[in-house]
């Protein structure tokens, strides 16, 4: 698993089974599509195509409406459930044999029929390429699949893992046609054969169509007739002019806090009929500590950047309100929220507890340090927003703090080689699960490269909490991880995101394309 940026509530139901299991016999979604075609304008990349490759936002958002998964959140729902599987279930006895049964008469958008065959060679696809820039980490459990018959699969878990329904329900359990798709390389000519709610029918560089497939068989009822995204590769201000001359009809992902602080106040805005819709998010952001630094090393100094950052600060002056402060390394949200650091630091920044946690480590000097941050890849506000936090550590008279800033392709290599004390990191989560909070981050082989290790954590906790399928029985445990982390500070959790899109009248269904799943469905949006 690795950081990604995906410009980004409901509590988990208790029991991923029974939740799965409640949504057999459901009544298959409409394809035929229907009222007008609509224009989005987006500034991420889609970097990839192929689900074997993409892992990042912009190729996940197409990946969720080109091809079906076995399971799928639904909308306003964080429990995933049947889509072209018609009922998944855990065997009895543990969270380790995963059996799905598909609906039958699927067929991707070329005629061919999808089997069993399609799902079995779908994921050992994604783990015999391991793509770096793949999702196959998040299959790391998959042992083996049986395929009894043309509907019938069967996955055999190497560990229990109840959150394996979470993951084939996001972008890493596409299912892509076994007769068009080289099992061993990637796909190169630009295609992508899926059995979802759309078909691909052009991908460029500025643009990419869907039109309605009209093979489709799942839950999703279509209310458009197609969708072209315009493409706009970073490029902020384009994009919000392209929306304010009505070159297109809504924009998502990509435009600044500003741009959004500005069209929420604008009376221009208003008389040209542009809303801004805001939906929940758990996208989130930390500040991370290496534990091999010379200086971030010490667990009085962290403690210390504890006590001194203002959250309501950061997201008042630096995201103009356009996120909330998180408090803890699970969002709000998801279960098992609490607000450990809350609890451990305070809300507001205590110059005279960190003094006394300098002073009782023999720190008696300011304590010079390094904040590195990288401009773009965790939003255009990030450079920003680390000036704010030197600030705060500098004029606390404690600190003497400065931010140096690199392209992302140095960043990551410099926080691999170990050369960073402190730097920022960005994380949406590819299910919404405490877990995908929580693994990524402590677990063996964590991505934060910052050399954490707590046994309890690691060899307790995580293994645990994995394989208790009633997710809401894992709360306490998730607390217990939770007020560890607070009191040993590898990393500083800063603020929670939002979701908006920003539409113009006539737009609708928005609010049911923004919840903490993170999947953008085409298909509840139409146009008037």
């Amino acid at each position: 698993m690795k950081i990604r940026n995906r410009w980004l509530t409901a509590p988990l139901a208790a029991g991923v089974a029974a939740g799965l299991l409640s949504g057999c016999g459901s009544e298959a979604g409409s394809s035929s599509g229907s009222g007008e075609s609509v224009v989005m304008g987006m500034s991420d990349d889609i970097q990839a195509i192929d689900p074997a490759s993409g892992y990042d936002p912009g190729s996940w958002l197409l990946f969720n409406n080109v091809f079906q998964s076995l399971l799928s959140f639904p909308k306003g729902s964080s429990t995933p459930q049947p889509e072209a599987a018609e009922r998944c279930s855990f065997d009895k006895g543990g969270s380790q044999v995963f059996r799905c049964l598909l609906r039958s008469g699927l067929k991707f958008s070329n005629g061919h029929a999808l089997t069993s065959k399609d799902v079995k060679f779908s994921f050992e696809r994604v783990l015999r390429i391991n793509d770096p820039n793949g999702p196959a980490p998040l299959l790391s459990t998959l042992g083996r699949i049986d395929t009894p018959d043309e509907l019938t699969v069967v996955f055999h878990l190497k560990v229990p893992d109840a959150t394996f329904p979470s993951k084939i329900a996001s972008g890493a359990g596409s299912i892509v046609d076994s007769e068009t798709y080289p099992a061993g390389k990637l796909r190169t000519d630009g295609k992508a054969i899926g059995s979802g709610v759309y078909k691909l029918d052009a991908f460029g560089e500025k643009q990419a169509s869907f039109s309605v497939n009209s093979s489709y068989k799942g839950t999703a009822k279509v209310k458009n007739s197609g969708m072209t995204m315009k493409l706009f590769h970073g490029r902020q201000k384009e994009l919000a002019q392209a929306l304010r001359d009505g070159d297109i009809d809504l924009a998502y992902r990509g435009l600044t806090a500003k741009d959004i602080a500005d069209l929420q106040a604008s009376s221009v805005a208003d008389k040209k009929g542009i809303k801004v819709v805001e939906g929940t998010s758990a996208e989130v952001q930390h500040l991370v500590f290496n534990m091999s630094d010379p200086v971030a090393g010490k667990l009085a100094v962290r403690k210390a950047v504890a006590y001194l950052v203002d959250r309501e600060a950061l997201v008042r002056d630096v995201y103009k309100s356009t996120a909330t402060p998180l408090y803890s390394i699970v969002p709000s949200g998801i279960t098992a929220h609490s607000t450990s650091f809350f609890d451990t630091y305070g809300g507001s920044p205590d110059p005279a507890k960190a003094r006394q946690v300098l002073r009782k480590a023999g720190l008696t000097g300011k304590v010079k340090l390094t904040l590195w941050s990288t401009p773009i890849r965790y939003g255009p506000g990030t450079d920003d927003e680390l000036k704010a936090i030197a600030k705060q550590l500098n004029d606390s008279g404690l600190f003497e703090a400065d931010v140096k800033s690199v392209d992302f392709k140095q960043y990551e290599q410099d926080i691999a080689a170990g050369k960073y004390g402190v730097y920022v990191k960005g994380w949406i989560p590819d299910y919404p699960d405490p877990d995908n909070f929580t693994s990524p981050f402590f677990g063996k082989g964590n991505v934060l490269s910052n050399h954490y290790v707590n046994k309890t954590v690691t060899d307790e906790i995580i293994p645990s909490t994995s394989a208790t399928e009633d997710r809401a029985a894992t709360e306490a445990e998730f607390t217990r991880l939770q007020d560890t982390v607070a009191n040993d500070v590898p990393i500083l959790p800063l603020w929670q995101g939002k979701q908006y899109a920003v539409a113009h009248e006539g737009v609708v269904g928005l609010e049911w394309t923004l919840d903490p799943s993170t999947v953008f469905r085409f298909w509840e949006i139409s146009k008037a």
